[in-house]
């Protein structure tokens, strides 16, 4: 393979770890506006530490309903 040719491949590959990257930026955002939206939580009224806890919450109660499956 030409050099040509791995570079074009390595540009292609960042460019689709860039949307990979993106892509969840966007999951992660919209999972804790629903989160914040559903639990009728004030945007500014929440500390770092209520949100580290509501996380923990969140994944605590998940992780649980895996463990029932």
């Amino acid at each position: 393979m030409s050099q040509s040719n791995l570079e074009k491949q390595e540009a292609k590959l960042k460019q689709l770890n860039q949307k990979i990257k993106t892509e969840k930026n966007k999951i992660e955002q919209n999972l804790g506006k629903q989160i914040i939206r559903s639990a009728n939580l004030d945007y500014g009224t929440l500390t770092t530490p209520q949100i580290k806890m509501i996380a923990k919450k969140v994944a605590a109660f998940l992780n649980q309903s895996h463990r029932l499956k």
